[in-house]
């Protein structure tokens, strides 16, 4: 008879989990020991840090649809999950997490690195979190963990104490308060009712000006919004989460939305009469049209969403591939096609300006360039992920995604430091995929430098090599300090933003890796080309100015009264102002 870890590792296995991202400790040395039997069946990938665990697991659901699993020991191993949790909670992605716990008779005896696991995880995994108290739990534990993390798309958590980890697996008996589980899980098709649909076509029907907003629930209904987009002779806009949703090259297509979104998409939704959401939850009601200016319908698969970002009209519960392919029959193709004309002349205006701001000078290098250098050489079938920065901006903004292409980022928690651990995760799930993760300096002191030892670990696995983390190097929290100037007020802090200098390239050699550093604009493209061309994963570390700032598509009024109130104190006020004029002007020359 096995033991119950075992018969955890093969539940999982029989689920389909092909490997778990964790850390060992002593907690959790029942589910190590049981990898030697299990690991034909199912990996364990050991990362640096419980958190890059976490962020994989996240990631490896995020590109996969499938279930990512996480594990990690109790007390400090647990503990350092949760950020990665969340960021999968928020983004709605089935995550199992699977943690020790001290033995049972220990428990409630404040044990060394005893911790309440069940109040810890409550939030977190809030749909379903137990502690296996005994064997004959483990069927039915492991089943609904995985279960309701994809039916419910969030994270769960199965808590086991590691002298239950060692004792013999034992089936539940056939007797009263046994339970049977089994595996199995389909996903249901949710289409709104006919009246329902009927109702949200009598609006969009009626609206001359269509806006059109999608999100990572539309990911996989790309015919369908483009059928839809031009039924209505609508543009559309893309949440961060929902970045490829559509490929950039379609001229309806205007972008990212909100402060790191474009231009094109600030003017079609401040311009529009009706708005349609389609599997976005985009928080922020600044960047959606006033009240009462537009109707609005919203399609999402989660009823709970429906209505609360922008007070529609009708809301649809539904996939959103069905339920367009149902609304579709019933709309009126739009005769008038001048909103439409205008929001693709806007779209072609955007991409001049973006290729004029990107050559401004600066001093030494304008992190824009690099980003607008990697947009055409983008791979086909490229992953792109981001981190949390001021490099999100040009990520956002610069890189021109074509069909096949993935991105990803934390979108919802915008926590730091994500973009190194997704790309281990893409490349163990996607191996002859080309993977380009972007962040800034802060992220990768933060903790992108631990997740280069796991790439160069792995990498010999991988059947394209193509990996390029770009590190814009400036030695400042660049996004934060541009929050201190514009939504407070105050001028850079430099205790708290300057960051000490690192060597990011000649690091990446030290490990195994290819390192690339510039600081010239003439080196850029150049250096694309051989980054994308190694044979191993490269680090390309770019000395960029912090001063160039990350423009929002409409500065308010109260914007520029903070950042003129900042500049006084601001030891870098003169480039500052520069940059900023640089910016703005190139939207007027290419009007």
């Amino acid at each position: 008879m096995p033991d119950t870890a075992h018969f955890i590792l093969d539940r999982l296995a029989d689920w389909g989990v092909e490997r778990i991202y964790g850390y060992p400790g002593d907690g959790i040395n029942g589910l190590m020991g049981a990898f030697h039997q299990a690991q034909e069946r199912i990996e364990f990938v050991q990362t640096r840090h419980e958190e890059i665990a976490a962020f994989a697991a996240t990631a490896h659901a995020k590109l996969t649809g499938e279930v990512g699993v996480c594990m990690a020991t109790s007390g400090p191993g647990a503990i350092h999950l949760l950020n990665g949790l969340y960021d999968a909670k928020l983004d709605h992605q089935p995550v199992v997490a699977i943690v020790g716990q001290q033995k049972r008779m220990s428990v409630g005896g404040s044990y060394q690195q005893e911790v309440d696991l069940q109040v810890l995880f409550k939030d977190v995994a809030s749909e379903f979190v137990h502690t296996c108290m005994e064997p004959e739990q483990a069927r039915h534990l492991i089943d609904r963990a995985v279960r309701i993390a994809k039916a419910t798309r969030s994270v769960t958590c199965v808590i086991v104490p590691n002298d239950v980890q060692e004792a013999p697996y034992e089936p539940p008996p056939r007797a009263h308060g046994a339970v049977m589980s089994s595996i199995g899980f389909g996903r249901p098709l949710v289409r709104p009712r006919d009246e329902d649909l009927r109702r949200a076509a009598e609006v969009l029907n009626a609206g001359e000006r269509v806006a059109i907003l999608a999100g990572q629930g539309a990911l996989g209904a790309a015919r369908e919004l483009v059928e839809v987009a031009d039924v209505l002779g609508a543009g559309v806009a893309k949440a961060l989460n929902g970045r490829a949703v559509l490929p950039d090259d379609l001229p309806f297509v205007t972008g990212s939305i909100g402060l790191l979104g474009t231009k094109p998409t600030y003017e079609m939704v401040e311009g529009c009469d009706t708005l349609l959401m389609v599997g976005s939850s985009f928080p922020y009601s600044e960047w959606l049209p006033p009240e009462g200016q537009a109707r609005g319908v919203q399609i999402d698969i989660d009823g709970r969403m429906l209505n609360l970002r922008y007070p529609m009209e009708v809301g649809l519960t539904g996939d959103s591939a069905e339920t367009l392919r149902a609304l579709l029959p019933l709309l009126h193709p739009k005769r008038d096609r001048a909103w439409r004309e205008q929001i693709e002349q806007e779209v072609a205006r955007w991409w001049e300006i973006l290729d004029a701001r990107a050559h401004d000078g600066a001093d030494p290098l304008n992190p824009q360039l690099l980003f607008h250098e990697l947009s055409p050489r983008l791979p086909d079938r490229a992953i792109v992920t981001a981190d949390s920065g001021s490099a999100t901006n040009w990520w956002a903004r610069h890189l021109r995604l074509r069909a096949g292409m993935d991105a990803i980022l934390s979108g919802t928690l915008a926590t730091m430091c994500p973009a190194v651990p997704y790309a281990l995760a893409a490349k163990l799930a996607h191996p002859d995929r080309p993977v380009i993760a972007c962040l800034g300096d802060g992220a990768m002191q933060m903790l992108g430098i631990n997740a280069l030892i796991d790439l160069a670990r792995y990498r010999d696995r991988w059947a394209d090599q193509r990996l390029v983390v770009l590190v814009l190097h400036n030695d400042d929290l660049n996004q934060v300090t541009w929050e201190q100037r514009v939504l407070s007020g105050d001028p850079k802090l430099d205790v708290s933003q300057q960051l000490p200098d690192f060597p990011y390239a000649r690091y990446a050699e030290l490990i195994g890796l290819k390192g690339i550093r510039v600081d010239r604009p003439d080196q850029v493209a150049p250096a694309w080309d051989e980054a994308l061309s190694a044979d191993r994963p490269v680090v390309l570390e770019a000395i960029t100015d912090p001063e160039v700032p990350p423009l929002p598509p409409h500065i308010r009024l109260e914007q520029a009264r903070k950042l003129l109130g900042a500049l006084p104190g601001d030891a870098a006020r003169g480039e500052i102002v520069k940059q900023a004029v640089k910016g703005k002007v190139q939207e007027f020359v290419n009007r």
